[in-house]
């Protein structure tokens, strides 16, 4: 992709802009302010639809969907900002996809915790990852895993988000005799969700930025409109919110993590599990968009790394306390990049953007879970896009048979940490048998015998 260098016909900031120059490395980095402030704009436009699908999905869990909304607004501006201010890298943070579904389906659901308890969960990971990059052992933990089985997890939750999304449109329902079946294409549910997921698709392949969240304002307004037409659909819908869109923000869950009931001994793998998850997207994504950005040295390593994963892993203790599930660095961010940002100025920019949704949460309550499945289906889509990654052509028998049960494993368990364990195991065991144990890391053995009890223990 072709980076934009709009700083060269800009005159010489002075004062206040000439100290944010130095600040941010904008001339140094060949940005400009109006580069930044637009990058900031796009990667808003882009990530936002986090605002509404976050709080969709959370609330399935028992969490309050109004004040899931602020704690995920203010967690993302506060986050954002600082990974400005801080790191000075072009990076939005945000609720991450897949560790909240993980946490509503799998932590709440699946294994009857209370979302609490799931959200201490979340906060027990983050100073886990926290302890390690504060140690220097992030990067080397990073190495010894193979590349396969990364993009694997996130081919893995991608599959997995999209089935959520199917079901939470009605396209896919219990079956009988079966597992699942297809759903009513004829419900009003269906109906709303596909014009979305067709809106979003057509705005995508157009390249309209907000895309995303366009395609969610356009089911939401088809979806009220039959409301308004038909009282008994959409039930969830409160048409009273129209007459009072603005109200002060629910901050009730903040602080309602309950971390000490998630310290025990039966959910260490689980806190590993999620962490590992957590684990492998930041990096990737980092490593992604800086390079897009031109922002890599001759060793691949962006400026300001330690600072940049501080923040990232910071936001992952925060996201637990603010009981808005893992904040992690967005890949949404490369739209950013895209449109020429390339400091922490875009950042600040975006996280001054999400502080605008503090005060509009009653309007959340008009948002039916079918106009955010199609951002569900499509962003599933997006993530299922890293399978060419993983080259099951090139790999052996090993690498090739852990990812596969990796992305399968999970939408078939409904469990994200279901897929990382399995996918572990498989790939220990599969090397042992292929008389490669010697050149099995130590570590992931380690996390594999890990794996290997949790999945036991949640078999019993």
């Amino acid at each position: 992709m072709e980076k934009r260098k709009d700083s060269g016909t800009s005159p010489r900031p002075s004062g206040l802009a000439e100290r944010l120059d130095r600040f941010f490395e904008v001339s140094a980095r060949g940005s400009s302010f109006e580069a930044e402030v637009r990058g900031g704009l796009a990667t808003f436009m882009t990530m936002s639809y986090i605002i509404f699908v976050n709080p969709a999905i959370l609330s399935a869990a028992g969490a309050p969907f109004a004040a899931t909304l602020t704690a995920t607004v203010l967690s993302a501006a506060l986050l954002t900002v600082l990974m400005g201010v801080w790191a000075r890298n072009p990076f939005a943070l945000a609720p991450g996809m897949g560790i909240n579904a993980f946490v509503a389906f799998g932590l709440v659901k699946a294994m009857g915790l209370p979302w609490q308890t799931a959200m201490g969960v979340i906060f027990w990971e983050g100073l886990t990852i926290t302890l390690l990059v504060a140690l220097g052992l992030r990067e080397r933990i990073m190495d010894v895993i193979p590349m396969e089985l990364k993009h694997a997890i996130s081919v893995g939750i991608g599959a997995f988000i999209a089935f959520i999304g199917f079901v939470e449109a009605g396209l896919v329902k219990p079956g009988s005799g079966t597992p699942v079946t297809l759903g009513r294409l004829s419900s009003p549910e269906a109906i709303v969700a596909l014009a979305g997921l067709a809106a979003i698709a057509v705005l995508w392949h157009r390249r309209v930025r907000g895309a995303v969240l366009l395609g969610i304002l356009f089911s939401t307004a088809i979806a009220v409109a039959w409301k308004a037409m038909d009282p008994r659909v959409f039930p969830t819908i409160r048409l009273t919110a129209l007459s009072s869109p603005l109200s002060l923000p629910d901050v009730s869950t903040i602080g309602r993590a309950d971390v000490l009931g998630a310290a025990r001994p039966e959910l260490v793998a689980v806190i590993i599990a999620v962490m590992l998850s957590d684990f492998f997207d930041t990096m990737g994504t980092v490593v992604g968009i800086g390079e897009q950005a031109g922002l890599l040295d001759e060793r691949g390593r962006i400026p300001r790394l330690y600072e940049t994963l501080m923040v990232d892993s910071l936001g992952a203790m925060l996201g637990g306390l603010f009981c808005s599930s893992s904040n992690t660095v967005y890949i949404e961010s490369a739209a950013g990049v895209a449109e020429g940002a390339r400091t922490g100025l875009a950042s600040v920019v975006t996280g001054l953007l999400f502080l605008a949704f503090l005060f509009t949460a009653p309007l959340a309550s008009l948002i039916p879970s079918a106009a955010t499945a199609p951002a569900l289906i499509f962003v599933g889509y997006l993530m299922m896009q890293n399978v060419s990654k993983i080259g099951f052509e090139k790999v052996d028998v090993a690498t090739g048979l852990a990812a596969f049960a990796t992305i399968l494993y999970m939408p078939y368990t409904y469990s994200i940490a279901n897929g990382i364990a399995l996918g572990f195991i498989v790939y220990t065991l599969a090397k042992i048998l292929q008389g490669d144990a010697r050149r099995l890391s130590p570590a992931i053995a380690a996390i594999s015998l890990v794996f290997a009890w949790y999945l036991a223990f949640a078999a019993i």
